[in-house]
């Protein structure tokens, strides 16, 4: 038997005897924002230093990819997209915009499917096909992964860690919850301002036709925290700033 694959067998028992048969554990563990079993993971770095990267998830898409740009493109701030490989394949014209605008493409796998109780040949597919939509798109610099919903439980984090890659997360999220989705562009404003701090990483939805409240949530996002000393940058760039969890 190689070596992987042991490997392989020995992190699925460690999951099965370990983690509390109800599920519950197990579902902890694959939802949890700063923890997973084995694997680099990051929500957010850090630091002293007052930097933030916001970060974009799904698409891109016609509602909202163009009012994104032209927003970030007013500040003068650049950011990570998370990008669907399905719809980037679908919009390479809006993939090309990102990159040409300055932005980073981050991987958010090709479906958009929960990366729990996968294979790891599901997992491969998923990533490497979305790399080489992004690759298509022109962006040449690091490829970081974000996970669907921000789920991961055993075949991802092996997966990342077998090809030197981290998982990323997030430590703000103002707008992700179904309740959360329904706050209005003040509110959303003030749980980013409010939970902001050095090194984070902010989620935000603003791709789709019922994201508009999000996409008007931005400028006045950027002009607080530069209000209250923070400058912006991207997710690659951000994890040369310090150590992290």
């Amino acid at each position: 038997m190689g070596f992987r694959r042991r490997r392989w067998l020995i992190i699925v028992v460690a999951v099965v005897v370990l983690l509390p048969l109800s599920g519950v554990g197990v579902m902890a563990l694959a939802n949890a924002r700063g923890y997973q079993l084995f694997g680099g993971l990051t929500d957010r770095v850090r630091t002293t230093e007052k930097v933030v990267a916001l970060t974009f998830d799904d698409g891109p898409h016609p509602a909202g990819t163009q009012p994104l740009l032209e927003a970030l493109a007013r500040k003068d701030v650049r950011a990570t997209f998370y990008v669907t490989g399905r719809e980037l394949s679908e919009h390479p014209d809006l993939g090309r915009a990102i990159v040409e605008a300055g932005h980073e493409l981050g991987n958010h796998s090709y479906h958009h499917e929960r990366m729990v109780f996968v294979t790891p040949s599901f997992v491969a597919r998923e990533v490497e096909r979305t790399d080489e939509a992004i690759r298509a798109a022109g962006y040449t610099g690091d490829i970081t992964f974000r996970p669907p919903n921000g789920k991961k439980l055993v075949a991802l984090p092996h997966y990342l860690d077998e090809h030197g890659r981290k998982t990323i997360m997030w430590d703000v999220e103002p707008d992700s919850s179904e309740e959360a989705a329904k706050r209005g562009t003040d509110d959303i404003v003030r749980a980013t301002l409010d939970e902001t701090r050095p090194g984070s990483i902010v989620l935000l939805h603003g791709m789709y036709p019922g994201r508009d409240r999000t996409r008007a949530a931005v400028e006045p996002i950027i002009d607080g925290l530069r209000e209250r000393g923070y400058r912006f940058t991207t997710v690659s760039e951000l994890l040369t700033l310090g150590p992290d969890d």
